[in-house]
């Protein structure tokens, strides 16, 4: 009897030990899933931080906010993905709070690329990581496809350790300084101002004719050495170049009269690239090599001249081009 006890008791234990290693792998592998989610919506977030003006633009291009409003609008979003990734990564709340919100910022995010997809084709930079890490807006569709079904699965076989005395308080801490840190980290600096219209500058003369001499693709109009023109000199690599322009596209596409024009400087292959990611085709442009482009342009890119009657009247810093202040000065006579 003795005997068939201990035979019993450790086939007993030799069955329920593979269920719970089974049970301790499940729980320390859907643990590490859910850090390498909270891992991907924290470099999500961070990378849009440097540098955060195309972000901005999004939301001015959709509509959801103006020049003034968008970079409070930028931040609190990407404050929104640092509370889902460090949510996820300590495991805070998820079946209550954390899983429900990283599933709802996903499909948001993926029907705005399905939307841009329809509308501007799978083309650019969907700019989910920044500038960071090129995606174009279908591959970020399907990198959003995979996180959602992982989430999902984790809604149903994970609960995280998270849930105790203090959870909620500590969550309540953690909203508020997620939504914070991107302002901390990347402060909002409203520099839109009349300040760069009334500064006294030294008027120079533009000699715009090696630019009808030298320029390809298109020859520019003799019409840009009269009236009021805003030209920017653009190379086709330069990351700074591609921001303005995409900043310059939404403007123009707001108001289609801003006058302006690209003078664009490197190869022929780089440029669709360029136009795929900042949508500018419609922007008038001839592209200016060598010595006439630097004779022109300087060194520092991108350069954005406003011109009246071919007299420089204002070189402007593309984080202070103002759309406003833009429409006041062409309006001004």
């Amino acid at each position: 009897m003795k005997d068939a006890f201990f035979i019993l008791f450790f086939n007993s234990m030799e069955k329920k030990k593979p269920l719970n290693r089974e049970s301790a792998i499940g729980r320390i592998s859907f643990g590490l899933l859910s850090v390498l989610i909270g891992a991907v919506f924290l470099f999500s977030g961070y990378t849009k931080l440097y540098p955060i003006e195309p972000f901005e633009y999004t939301f001015v291009d959709l509509g959801v906010g103006n020049w003034q409003t968008a970079p409070f609008v930028a931040r609190i979003l990407i404050g929104l993905e640092f509370l889902i990734g460090f949510a996820l990564v300590i495991q805070l709340q998820l079946k209550k709070i954390t899983y429900k919100l990283g599933i709802v910022a996903l499909i948001v995010f993926s029907m705005y690329l399905i939307l841009e997809i329809i509308f501007s084709g799978n083309k650019g930079n969907c700019g989910c990581f920044g500038t960071t890490l090129f995606m174009t807006p279908l591959q970020a569709l399907m990198k959003n496809s995979v996180m959602l079904v992982i989430l999902i699965l984790l809604y149903k076989f994970h609960n995280g350790w998270g849930n105790g005395k203090f959870s909620n308080s500590l969550y309540i801490t953690l909203c508020i300084s997620s939504v914070v840190l991107p302002f901390i980290l990347n402060p909002v600096e409203l520099s839109y101002s009349e300040a760069y219209l009334n500064k006294p500058e030294n008027h120079y003369k533009l000699e715009l004719d090696s630019l009808y001499v030298g320029a390809k693709l298109t020859i520019p109009p003799k019409t840009l050495s009269q009236g009021k023109h805003i030209i920017a000199f653009i190379s086709l690599t330069c990351q700074h170049c591609r921001i303005a322009s995409k900043k310059m596209h939404i403007m123009h596409e707001r108001n289609t009269n801003i006058p302006f024009y690209f003078v664009l400087n490197g190869n022929d292959e780089n440029l669709k690239p360029f136009f795929d990611d900042t949508h500018t085709e419609e922007i008038p442009h001839c592209i200016l090599l060598g010595k006439n482009f630097v004779f022109l342009a300087g060194t520092n890119m991108p350069a954005i001249y406003l011109i009246n009657n071919s007299m420089v009247e204002h070189e402007v810093n593309y984080l202070d081009l103002d759309q406003k202040e833009v429409e006041f000065w062409l309006d001004k006579k």
